[in-house]
């Protein structure tokens, strides 16, 4: 008997209305996200994949179709699906990094304001960033300031972590190490995690699954197995290989 998925998304079809005309962003998408999933949602640019993550994430509502969490039709944002976004500064400029997480833990968990103190030391810790807990926004790197953002996101512990192309305004030193402890903090702590990206190369290296879409509208083009992380490198360049010969027919396909 295949495993209950976390999340299931069936047949969605996302639109919005632009001046004098309606424009859909995703058309008959369907996947699912199992625990422990790491999943890749992969495509070009305009493709809908924020707009998808969006609407998992209860920001907007499908078109058509259905998504669900654990079987429950997802209506509204909520801390079971904390989002993680590409923008530097998503964090309270007002309150340090311990007061950004414990706010978020007081207001949506419901915690007292030393439950909520304890619970932040502990994530913030986790993230690399003890030593930067009365720091507040301005004064921390993009890096820094991601590592709070997902501080935060993960001290509400949510069935699961959506990120919206989170390291593609960081420099490539700095991206590569937030994605390397990206995958130390899944395994570490048994995170589902939904991540929105561009670069073959990050989902190749993050991902569990990954599915690819089409040029916009995006459709699902195909779905694959990641690869471990000490698959022959032949095996990772044929992959690699495959995924973007899909990208570019895709694109060639739209462009036509």
């Amino acid at each position: 008997m295949p495993p209950t998925p976390l999340l299931s998304v069936d047949a969605v079809t996302l639109q919005y209305r632009v001046p004098g005309r309606l424009v859909t962003a995703v058309h008959d998408v369907s996947f699912e996200v199992l625990i422990g999933d790491r999943f890749v949602i992969l495509g070009p640019s305009g493709c809908g994949k924020s707009s998808l993550l969006k609407a998992i994430a209860g920001f907007s509502t499908p078109s058509a179709g259905a998504i669900r969490l654990s079987g429950t039709p997802i209506s509204h944002p909520g801390p079971d699906r904390m989002m993680v976004f590409q923008d530097l500064d998503q964090l309270l400029p007002w309150q340090t990094v311990a007061g950004n997480v414990e706010a978020a833990l007081r207001r949506a968990a419901g915690l007292s304001r030393a439950e909520a103190r304890i619970r932040a030391a502990e994530m913030i810790g986790r993230v690399g960033l003890a030593k930067f807990a009365d720091a507040y926004p301005h004064t921390l790197s993009g890096g820094m300031k991601q590592r709070a953002a997902l501080a935060r996101a993960l001290a509400l512990r949510p069935a699961m972590l959506l990120m919206d192309e989170p390291f593609a305004a960081l420099d490539a030193l700095t991206r590569a190490t937030m994605q390397r402890e990206l995958l130390d903090l899944s395994l570490d702590m048994d995170l589902t995690v939904l991540f929105v990206t561009h670069s073959v190369e990050e989902a190749l290296l993050i991902g569990t699954r990954i599915l690819v879409l089409s040029a916009h509208p995006g459709q699902v083009r195909a779905e694959f197995q990641g690869l471990a992380p000490d698959a022959p490198p032949a095996a990772k360049e044929r992959l690699k290989q495959r995924i973007e010969t899909l990208i570019m027919e895709s694109r060639l396909s739209h462009a036509g």
